[in-house]
C-alpha cells in the first residue's frame, strides 16, 4: 500500500453523530472526501443535514441523514441500522454530538447537569458500545483497512483545564476521557482502535455569542498560542487521520487540537 493509499477511507462506511452542524457537519465532508460513505446523524437540525446529504450525494459521494437521540438507547440501534441498511457494515463511528447548558454552580439546576451528561458521557456510552458490537458482527475486512473498527470521540481541552461556571460540561468531558481510555485497552487486542480528538476554541455557533465583537475575539485569542480561532475542518482531518490506516498504531490517545491551549500560554514568562 503506497503512503498516500493510508489516508484512503474508500470503500468504507462512517456514522457521524451531531453530524448536522458546526464540527460534525465539517468532519461528514472530510470523511466523504476521503472515500467514505457518510451517515449523518441529526436530533432537530434535519433542513441542515439534508442539506449536506444532497450535497455529498451530488458531488458523487454517498450520504444518509438519519434522525436519532444519542442519549436513547433504541434511538442509537436504530440509528445504525439504518446505516447497516443503506451502506453495510460500519467501519468508522465519531461519537461528536454534545450541548451546553452553562450555569454558575449555585444556580445550576438537576436538569442543567441530566441534560450535558445524558448527551456527552451517556450518548458516548451508548454510540461507543454500539459501535463496537457492530464492529465485532461484521468481522474482519482487510481489503478497507487493517483494523477491525476505529471509533472516535470528540472530547474538549476541558477535558484536562478546569471550567468555572461550566462544571457539568467539563465533567462530562472528563469522564468521556476515561470511557474512551477503558474501551481502547478493552478491545485494543481485537484489533478496535478508539481514540478522541480534543478541540481547543472552534469557530461554531456554539460559542459565538464568546467571539462576536472584536473585543472578546481578541480575548479569547490570548489563550491560543497559535494565534488563529480553530475552523471545524482542523477537527475533520484529525478525525480522518485517525479513522484510516496511517493512524493503525494509534489507540487510546486524545489529539488536542487547540493552537496550544492546553500549553496554559498565561504562564508564558510568569512561571
Amino acid at each position: 500500500m503506497g503512503y498516500f493509499d493510508l489516508f484512503s477511507l474508500k470503500g468504507q462506511t462512517a456514522v457521524v453523530t451531531g453530524g448536522s452542524s458546526g464540527i460534525g457537519a465539517a468532519t461528514v465532508k472530510v470523511l466523504a472526501e476521503a472515500g467514505a460513505n457518510v451517515v449523518i446523524n441529526y436530533y432537530g437540525s434535519e433542513d441542515s443535514a439534508k442539506a449536506i446529504r444532497d450535497e455529498i450525494n451530488g458531488a458523487g459521494g454517498h450520504a444518509l441523514d438519519v434522525q436519532a437521540d444519542v442519549s436513547k438507547e433504541d434511538e442509537v440501534v436504530s440509528l445504525f441500522d439504518a446505516a447497516e441498511a443503506e451502506f453495510g457494515a460500519v467501519d468508522i463511528v465519531f461519537s461528536n454530538a454534545g450541548l451546553q447548558a452553562d450555569a454558575a454552580i449555585g444556580d445550576m439546576t438537576v436538569e442543567d447537569w441530566r441534560k450535558t451528561s445524558s448527551v456527552i458521557l451517556e450518548g458516548g456510552f451508548l454510540v461507543g458500545r454500539e459501535a463496537i458490537r457492530r464492529f465485532r458482527k461484521k468481522g474482519p475486512r482487510p481489503e478497507v483497512s487493517r483494523a477491525l473498527g476505529k471509533l472516535v470521540f470528540d472530547s474538549s481541552v476541558h477535558q484536562v483545564i478546569p471550567w468555572a461556571f461550566h462544571a457539568n460540561y467539563a465533567s462530562a468531558k472528563g469522564g468521556l476521557k476515561l470511557l474512551m481510555e477503558s474501551l481502547a485497552q478493552e478491545t485494543a487486542s481485537e484489533k478496535i482502535r478508539v481514540n478522541a480528538v480534543a478541540p481547543g476554541a472552534i469557530a461554531t455557533d456554539i460559542n459565538a455569542s464568546a467571539r462576536d465583537t472584536e473585543e472578546k475575539r481578541q480575548a479569547m485569542l490570548k489563550l491560543i498560542p497559535y494565534g488563529r480561532i480553530g475552523d471545524p475542518e482542523d477537527i475533520g482531518r484529525a478525525v480522518a487521520w485517525l479513522a484510516s490506516d496511517a493512524a493503525d498504531y494509534v489507540t487510546g490517545q486524545t489529539i488536542f487540537v487547540d493552537g496550544g491551549m492546553t500549553l496554559y500560554p498565561g504562564f508564558k514568562g510568569h512561571g
